[in-house]
């Protein structure tokens, strides 16, 4: 179901702190917390002994306390003490995951750890750039993590489920779209040239027509990075010259819970003012708010996809992207599965 040996995101890092956070990631219970010198910890959320969760234990110093009979583990998964008795059982250990802190995100590898280290983290390094203005949320969004990626990789909806912020009939009437898809990624290249702006470019400031560009990049398992903005007509954007206009990257990552629930963390980065809190916060609410439009139309959509279970559904071009990405992730699920038969021997 989903793909382990990958860096995803675990946590935003201002909700790791000192109080336990519980978290179930790819159907797997994960507790966080932060050591006293401020390092990240993710441990198996739940106690040996009678599998209670450790996120309603307590922390001592360093090692975590069940809340159930006071089992103390340590940093590393070990069990350090039983309440009542000098030893510790063979088997108490609980599985520790490793985590990276990159970006103001919590990064944590769910798979074989001896594969931790050669893998790298896909960048988003605008996130903290100081030529960009960056702001994340967390959204929980009860839906298959793939229609995010449907959604996200095929913007002819935004005419549809966002003509009051991003969306316009040009979106998908005048969309020039250019498909570079390859074996590990991608890359879809939408441009709409000599537009009426739409009412969030229009609050941007622009008073004529624009040119605008669309470029998302796929990357397994979970990542899709948008680089988005436009300028005035006219002024050579598709030959490079995108200066003096908006330019957004719009920055997503999705982390299954479970079949059917995701943690979405997304932020945007503008360039226009990187120094301006305000004009990343108001960049920050128009995306947001169609983000909640998205956000009801992948819920409706998840609610009907399970009652409709087995019935037909048909492809047009825009489907080329997101068709790709799934493709990506079977063939890569496939070939986790070879290798874990084949270790298994």
């Amino acid at each position: 179901m989903f793909l382990k040996n990958h860096w995803y995101v675990a946590a935003l890092s201002n909700e790791v702190g000192r109080v336990p956070l519980g978290r179930v990631l790819l159907d797997e219970p994960v507790v966080m917390f932060r050591t006293g010198n401020g390092e990240a910890i993710a441990l198996e959320d739940r106690c040996s002994h009678r599998g209670y969760p450790l996120h309603k234990g307590r922390l001592i110093g360093d090692s975590l306390q069940c809340g159930y009979h006071g089992l103390l583990f340590d940093c590393s998964g070990s069990c350090l003490k039983v309440p009542g008795q000098t030893q510790v059982p063979p088997g108490a250990r609980i599985r520790t995951y490793p985590l990276i802190e990159r970006w103001g995100w919590v990064w944590i590898w769910m798979g074989d750890a001896a594969r931790a280290n050669d893998t790298p983290i896909t960048d988003f390094h605008w996130l903290d750039d100081p030529g960009w203005g960056a702001k994340s949320e967390l959204l929980y969004i009860k839906c298959d993590y793939r229609l995010i990626l449907d959604n996200l990789l095929d913007l002819s909806h935004l005419t549809f489920v966002h003509p009051g912020t991003i969306g316009s009939a040009a979106n998908v009437e005048k969309a020039r779209v250019q498909n570079d898809l390859t074996e590990k990624s991608a890359v879809i290249t939408r441009w709409l040239i000599d537009i009426e702006p739409p009412p969030t470019y229009t609050r941007a400031g622009f008073k004529g027509n624009i040119d605008r560009w669309q470029i998302l990049r796929f990357d397994p398992p979970t990542f899709v990075n948008l680089y988005a903005g436009a300028v005035d007509t006219g002024t050579g954007a598709p030959q490079g010259n995108r200066r003096g206009g908006v330019g957004l990257r719009n920055l997503n990552a999705i982390t299954p819970e479970s079949a059917t629930t995701c943690h979405y963390f997304w932020a945007i980065a503008q360039d226009r003012a990187p120094g301006d809190s305000s004009a990343t916060e108001s960049m920050f609410q128009e995306i947001h708010q169609t983000f909640m439009e998205d956000w009801e139309v992948l819920e409706t959509q998840q609610r009907w996809n399970d009652l409709t279970a087995g019935r037909p559904t048909v492809n047009i071009h825009s489907d080329a992207g997101p068709i790709h990405a799934r493709r990506i992730i079977d063939r890569m699920l496939a070939e986790e599965e070879l290798a874990r038969r084949r270790q298994a021997g």
